[in-house]
């Protein structure tokens, strides 16, 4: 009977009349659960007429006895099915006893004692767990007090790491410490503080992965060192830069270091390029000197030695050897000019003949192979006269003077 019904508080809406306005019956609630219950166990009512009421009366110490029992069966059986529980693949239960560590269960289905005896709790081992450092959610979201940080030339660097990590150990995880999470966050913030004041500023900005991964194992060390069952997979580097309020002076430095860069650059590749070349002039050079020097020994060596052989050839016939000589010289110097010098004996006068303009002026054009007619060039120079020409020709006409 619901509060909803009319006939609540009406002394019962299957009397006639209704007129009594009191509470529910009682006897009449007790004997309606009784039959119930009988019906379940297939119990035998007294004879009763179809459609007539049952007896009311009051249930015996017996029938009393069977309805408590089932129910304390039925509490009982669900009480302790409230202690199956299903551990899924790749997560780790814990179980407790009285609040106390028990045991450890793997993956499906476990059961353990109902509540208030013991309790379980589920750890996820193979869930990718993550932190982050100088920031939060994204790295617009800066975290000041986490991110500033001293390096060891007294500068000062905002750094961002985001760190990765997996439960090892549930029962270490659970119960050593209080929260495993801020743990990593704090150790993650220590090891890394550590690492950036060993290091330089320009180190921190350009090899920030470095640094990051040079952290990680401090990390891990702290972590051990305070039995969080945490193990570290990875420590990514996601922003290192100046602080904001010196951003500007600080690109400007970088633009001055890397002109500062170039111009080293330029200035090398202009030494690679010039002085190989100046080594190979002065290369070249000292070999031209070795070779003049060896041409000029050699020529003094062979002037000696023909020398010798004239003088041994001029002390046998002084006068055939003289006159050898002479025309030699002579054959040599006419050669090499264009212009001759005659003198007519007893007319007392010096003719001078032009052979190089004459020789101009009668030569014929010269036809070659392909039958292009082309006429000498009156521009070209003459014949240089070599040094050993003129200098055996000065020392033989010396010799002939003599």
């Amino acid at each position: 009977m619901s509060l909803n019904d009319p006939n609540w508080g009406r002394g019962g809406g299957n009397r006639p009349g209704g007129g009594n306005q009191g509470p529910p019956d009682l006897d009449e609630l007790w004997r309606t659960f009784n039959r119930k219950l009988n019906s379940l166990f297939g119990a035998r009512l007294g004879e009763r007429r179809p459609g007539s009421e049952p007896p009311s009366r009051m249930p015996s110490n017996a029938q009393f006895g069977g309805g408590a029992g089932l129910i304390i069966v039925i509490i009982v059986a669900v009480w302790l099915a409230s202690g199956i529980y299903i551990v899924v693949e790749g997560q780790r239960g814990v179980v407790l006893t009285f609040g106390q560590y028990s045991r450890e269960t793997s993956s499906g289905l476990n059961w353990r004692a109902p509540w208030p005896i013991q309790s379980h709790e589920i750890v996820n081992l193979a869930q990718v767990r993550s932190v982050e450092v100088g920031y939060r959610n994204t790295i617009k979201t800066k975290v000041a007090k986490e991110s500033l940080m001293l390096t060891d030339d007294e500068n000062i660097v905002d750094v961002q790491i985001a760190v990765q990590y997996l439960v090892r150990d549930a029962k270490d995880y659970l119960f050593s410490n209080r929260r495993p999470d801020d743990s990593v966050l704090q150790a993650a913030e220590t090891a890394l503080r550590e690492v950036v004041g060993k290091s330089k500023m320009d180190a921190v900005l350009n090899q920030g992965q470095k640094v990051a991964d040079d952290a990680t194992p401090l990390m891990q060390a702290i972590l051990d060192r305070y039995k969080t069952g945490i193990q570290i997979s990875k420590v990514n580097m996601q922003n290192a830069q100046p602080p904001e309020q010196v951003q500007n002076a600080f690109d400007d430095v970088q633009k001055a270091g890397q002109d500062r860069e170039r111009q080293k650059n330029e200035g090398e590749a202009y030494f690679n390029d010039v002085v190989p070349k100046a080594r190979g002039v002065a290369q070249r050079l000292n070999l031209e000197a070795e070779g003049y020097r060896a041409r000029v020994i050699a020529t003094a060596e062979g002037d000696a030695t023909r020398f010798r052989q004239v003088l041994t050839e001029y002390s046998k016939a002084p006068a055939v050897t003289r006159e050898r000589i002479y025309i030699d010289t002579m054959q040599q110097v006419y050669t090499s000019t264009s212009k001759v010098m005659v003198d007519y004996k007893g007319s007392g006068n010096l003719l001078y003949l032009p052979l190089d303009k004459l020789m101009q002026q009668v030569a014929a054009p010269l036809i070659d192979q392909s039958g292009v007619a082309r006429t000498p060039s009156p521009e070209a120079p003459a014949a240089p006269e070599t040094a050993p020409r003129s200098r055996e020709a000065l020392r033989e006409r010396g010799r002939g003077e003599r």
